[in-house]
């Protein structure tokens, strides 16, 4: 029976990436996000991987409800969840905290702190009632180092690398893995999104940089998932050779 992994966020980016190179190493998948039509379109791409199955969820990671319904409606035999993947999340905005905007502010803070609240009280009784688990939460660099105008996102990486450390805590007595994943620049739809798809503002956060790739992010939490039972990364921050921390970075300039 194949290992079971269940990915938020797997439309784009890290958790596109992450869903693929599971797949490819034969384990069965749940891809869950908000856009159908990607939803469906990963679907078909990762069912050319002889032997697994492919289960799509479409929710919002914001709407405690829904993900509620969602995934406690799932057939029993998707509930044998091995990996989460909590990769749902987004910065939004790049303002100083005077000017602000308060739906960007809301919208960061219930996905990247309450989205992972509502999948990770979903999924982890599964985990529990099998004593076996481990969960990843994807934080940022900026969960490490705050820098300016990132005031509301570096909040919401801190508490999701706070959050990690609890879980391990709370969840060691069930035999239960957390790994705390914190990369640094990383080309994905991230500053896109970001900057409102203003594509020469995105393309300047990396100029002068081989920033990592989603697959890079992938290969780490593969890596990560595999070592031995006895063994738990508790925490991984990941870097281009370029980037030492948040304001530490060695551009080459034309």
């Amino acid at each position: 029976m194949n290992k079971i992994i269940m990915i938020t966020g797997a439309t784009a980016g890290f958790g596109r990436a992450t869903a693929r190179k599971f797949a490819t190493n034969g384990y069965d998948v749940i891809i869950t996000g908000r856009r159908t039509e990607r939803l469906e379109e990963l679907k078909r791409e990762l069912s050319k991987n002889k032997g697994i199955k492919v289960l799509p969820l479409n929710f919002d990671v914001r709407k405690r409800y829904e993900v509620e319904d969602i995934i406690n409606s799932m057939p029993d035999e998707w509930k044998n969840i091995d990996i989460l993947v909590n990769n749902a999340g987004l910065a939004a905005g790049l303002d100083p905290i005077d000017k602000g905007n308060i739906d960007d502010w809301d919208r960061m803070v219930d996905t990247n702190i309450k989205g992972i609240l509502y999948v990770t009280r979903a999924v982890v009784p599964f985990m529990v009632a099998r004593s076996s688990g481990h969960i990843f939460n994807i934080s940022s660099i900026a969960g490490k180092q705050e820098y300016e105008n990132g005031n509301v996102y570096c909040a919401t990486k801190h508490a999701v690398d706070s959050l990690s450390r609890s879980m391990r805590i709370d969840l060691l007595k069930h035999n239960i893995k957390v790994t705390n994943v914190a990369p640094g620049m990383a080309e994905t739809e991230f500053s896109l999104v970001r900057f409102r798809h203003d594509r020469k503002k995105a393309k300047e956060v990396y100029r002068g940089v081989d920033p990592l790739t989603a697959e890079d992010i992938a290969e780490v939490i593969y890596w990560c998932a595999t070592l031995p039972p006895h063994v738990c990364i508790n925490d991984i921050t990941i870097t281009p050779l370029q980037q030492a921390n948040v304001y530490h970075i060695n551009r080459r300039e034309k």
